[in-house]
């Protein structure tokens, strides 16, 4: 195996391991502030989409959370990750308070005949996003890689990168309905007996007879 794609797959390998020990750290934290402090801790869905046209193919991206890289994909061949439209970023829980998520993005140009020079340029798409994660609650951020402007738009300031941000509360548990016996019909309320009449005084009788 060639010593670049040895390089390459090792460098895949260390940042996978890197996300996964970001995530369980973050799930330390969460767990010992639940312990400590008695809260519930909040939580976090980040997602990405790339929306961007047919002339821009997606060949890195890279996602950073409070100063540590919590995701990154390479693919310097620009074949096979922009077939990809949608990527979970980070599912998990994280502390509650400020936090400031920042995402890179680079493009290679794509096009065919009189638009194959685009072949050989890259564009980059940089944004930070800042969000407050509330205790108890789902901070929901939904990020897309997008192009900006118009035909008039230059090719290398079209790529851009914008985030959504939604707070919400998890879902509660369903209320167990009444159990009943299978086939059985509800009996309706007992109707209570009508009293019964008085019986009747016995007739008068004349002393002597």
């Amino acid at each position: 195996m060639p010593t670049a794609v040895r390089m390459r797959r090792i460098e895949q390998r260390t940042q996978a391991l890197k996300e996964r020990a970001w995530q369980l750290k973050a799930r330390v934290q969460t767990l010992k502030e639940q312990m400590l402090g008695g809260g519930v801790g909040a939580q976090a869905l980040i997602s990405h989409e790339n929306e961007m046209g047919s002339s821009f193919h997606l060949v890195k991206l890279t996602y950073t959370l409070d100063g540590t890289q919590i995701f990154a994909r390479t693919d310097d061949t620009g074949e096979n990750l922009y077939k990809t439209k949608s990527f979970d970023i980070f599912t998990g829980p994280i502390s509650p308070g400020s936090h400031q998520l920042a995402m890179v993005a680079t493009y290679k140009g794509h096009g065919y005949g009189v638009f194959e020079y685009l072949s050989k340029f890259t564009f980059t798409a940089r944004n930070t996003s800042s969000f407050v994660s509330g205790e108890g609650k789902i901070s929901r951020v939904e990020c897309r890689g997008f192009e900006k402007g118009g035909a008039a738009t230059p090719m290398e300031k079209r790529a851009a990168i914008d985030c959504k941000v939604t707070d919400v509360a998890p879902d509660k548990p369903a209320t167990a309905p009444t159990q009943t016996t299978p086939g059985s019909t509800p009996l309706p309320a007992a109707t209570p007996a009508p009293a019964a009449p008085a019986p009747a005084a016995p007739a008068p009788t004349t002393p002597g007879k």
